[in-house]
């Protein structure tokens, strides 16, 4: 075949609208921006006043630019949000910048600012990532096809490609479009779309999926869809309906601000009005600072953030931590999760019990030299068997037509039910009944001796890990939802215990069920195929095991670089640990305050007084916090295997 390229960059586009991203990365560059800026001027004034200059105003001038640059337009934004009656502790905040800058505190309100933005800024990046979800989708896609005609192969756009096109896939190459094979055998990686966790075979006759890593043989394929149609396409269109519908969470210091902060107001006014003396007011927002909320958690947040690094769990959302030991429900897909991925041999149906052990090594001695999915599993059972390896000549292995060879004087022949069944109905009699999994049937010297069974290999501490989820993380639903065969699905679900059982799910389907029960209850999401992103975003907190896919982490807001269940609960643990702490660093920070307030309305703590206690405040609120870098001796508390 010749080639001739007309390349053009056309493909499946990104989503139109792109006005939301745009503002998120637009905030997060300005909230960043003042947060380095404060660092500088702050820096500036310190130099400044312990070493350079004697005059206090001279000193006071980068904390003055501090608040004009970056005070005033967070303070306007709060204003906004103070009109729509959105009371959080970043509104306390606010008050607390402009009541500094009265008090000529300004070194205070300048940390004030720094606090606020960063923590601003940090927020914005945790909820950015949505285009580039789509990017990785994007760039997963090729954006041309190789469309044959006769003996020419031409590179057209993607988009160029209609119903009835002959499309050729390269091998290693991904498949561009759902169709039909029409020349050529071979093998495709389909696990990232449909959750069948084997290399799938392909021969003139099947149906290939767009989104598909080809294997090493060459693939015509006849497109029966349009690009936009496909079922890669399909996803990203999910994907996009999914991250439009999930909703803001409210942080936790939101949560303790919304009644901390008209509170404090309300002291503070009391005292006002009760004294007639304004004095009072400014010295009850000068102890109010909520500084245990502005720093204390999200120093207990980054602590958690670099523990959960540290054992091989990246936190790429922070809210994920802060809402993980409240999920009730946790949903998980199969393959990968609480599967290995892999075949293994389960069960061998033999005619004569006595040679079971020699049919396993001839077998296994044939299948050194295949490269068919189930080769490595009988071969691994051959290894553990201690089964006898002999030489083997005369191989065959036509593609869709299994193998055969001459093993040890015998004439071995490995091949499947069906194409059995076609040469001998007779034999239907004597082969064991039909299970889920995947199988092959072994004939020696023409006749009939074996069946050997596979299934894709539970987790061995899968069992462990679902029983102890109820008792020690209060999760009182466990769910199991895959893109698997249902006698697959069912038979993993006994295997660890797991009641709820959904299979066959495509991804519309299974992000309904995740967001059907992220309605009733804060769920957890745990998947790692291209199939499962639509759901880890909908998720309360979505979990992705390992980095097969560049799709997957990045819709994830947690992603298991070690793929072990493991992880998962230390995970929990961390998430569990992190919210003690934080909330009693905040709580025990805003009651101290509380007391401080108190005596600030009674006129028994000034201003400059009531700062000072304020700041005494915040040391123990963050030294608690400070505690949660600390690696405990153990994150587990279920059995492993």
């Amino acid at each position: 075949m010749t080639r001739s390229c007309n390349l053009t960059s056309k493909g499946i586009p990104l989503a139109a609208n792109t006005t939301s991203s745009d503002l998120t990365q637009s905030w997060k560059s300005r909230e960043m921006l003042i947060a380095v800026f404060t660092v500088v001027m702050i820096t500036v004034h310190l130099v400044m006043r312990f070493w350079i200059i004697t005059d206090e105003t001279a000193w006071n001038v980068p904390l003055w630019c501090v608040l004009l640059f970056g005070g005033v337009p967070l303070v306007w934004d709060l204003l906004r949000k103070l009109f729509r009656r959105e009371f959080g502790s970043d509104l306390l905040a606010g008050i607390s910048i402009v009541v500094s800058a009265m008090l000529d505190e300004y070194l205070a309100g300048a940390l004030v600012v720094l606090m606020l933005s960063g923590g601003e800024a940090l927020e914005a990046y945790a909820v950015s990532n949505a285009s580039s979800v789509l990017r990785a989708l994007s760039k997963r896609m090729p954006s041309v096809a190789h469309r044959k005609s006769g003996a020419t192969v031409d590179d057209v756009a993607l988009a160029d490609i209609v119903v009835g096109d002959l499309v050729a896939v390269f091998p290693h190459e991904t498949c561009p479009i759902d169709g039909i094979v029409t020349e050529g055998h071979g093998v495709m990686d389909e696990s990232y779309l449909t959750g069948e966790p084997y290399m799938m075979s392909k021969a003139p006759g099947a149906a290939v999926l767009s989104g598909a890593i080809n294997g090493d043989s060459a693939l015509v394929v006849r497109a029966d869809k349009l690009a936009i149609d496909s079922r890669y396409a399909k996803i990203m269109e999910v994907m996009r309906s999914s991250e439009q519908q999930k909703p803001q969470m409210r942080r936790m210091a939101d949560q303790l601000g919304a009644w901390y902060t008209p509170l404090a107001v309300a002291i503070g006014a009391a005292a006002w009005i009760a004294s007639g003396d304004p004095v009072r007011f400014l010295a009850v927002m000068v102890v109010a600072t909520p500084c245990p909320l502005l720093i204390a958690i999200p120093v207990t947040i980054i602590g958690s953030i670099s523990l959960a690094a540290r054992r091989a769990i990246i936190v790429r959302d922070p809210a994920s931590l802060e809402n993980a030991d409240t999920c009730r429900t946790l949903i998980f897909d199969k393959t990968g999760t609480l599967t290995y991925g892999e075949p293994k041999l389960v069960k061998q149906s033999v005619i004569d019990e006595s040679q079971r052990q020699t049919i396993l090594s001839l077998a296994s001695s044939l299948e050194r030299y295949s490269k068919h999915p189930l080769a490595s599993a009988m071969r691994l059972a051959g290894k553990e068997a201690g089964a006898e390896q002999h030489d083997v000549t005369e191989v065959s292995e036509p593609p869709g037509h299994g193998m055969t060879g001459r093993v040890a004087g015998h004439q071995i022949e490995i091949t499947s039910r069906k194409k059995l069944l076609a040469r001998d109905p007779a034999v239907s009699d004597r082969l064991p009944p039909q299970s889920g999994g995947l199988e092959c049937v072994i004939l020696i010297d023409d006749e009939y001796a074996a069946t050997y069974q596979f299934r894709d290999t539970p987790r061995s501490d899968g069992a462990s890990f679902i029983k102890h989820l109820e008792p020690r993380h209060q999760v009182s639903r466990t769910l199991l939802v895959s893109g698997d065969r249902e006698s697959e699905v069912t038979y993993l679900a006994e295997q660890v215990g797991i009641l709820e059982v959904y299979a066959s799910q495509s991804p519309e389907q299974k992000l309904d069920i995740v967001n059907e029960e992220t309605a009733k209850a804060n769920t957890i999401f745990v998947g790692d195929g291209i199939n499962d992103a639509p759901a880890l975003m909908a998720a309360t907190v979505g979990v992705a095991f390992g980095q097969n896919s560049d799709v997957t982490t990045e819709a994830a807001d947690v992603v298991v670089l070690d793929s072990s269940l493991q992880k998962i609960d230390e995970f929990l643990h961390i998430s569990r640990r992190m919210r003690r702490i934080a909330l009693q660093s905040a709580i025990g920070g805003m009651a101290l305050s509380l007391v401080g307030m108190g005596f600030a309305s009674a006129g028994y703590l000034p201003p400059v007084a009531g700062a000072i206690c304020q700041e005494v405040i915040d040391v123990v609120a963050v030294l608690n916090a400070l505690r949660v870098a600390i690696e405990p001796k153990t994150l587990i508390d279920f059995e492993r295997a």
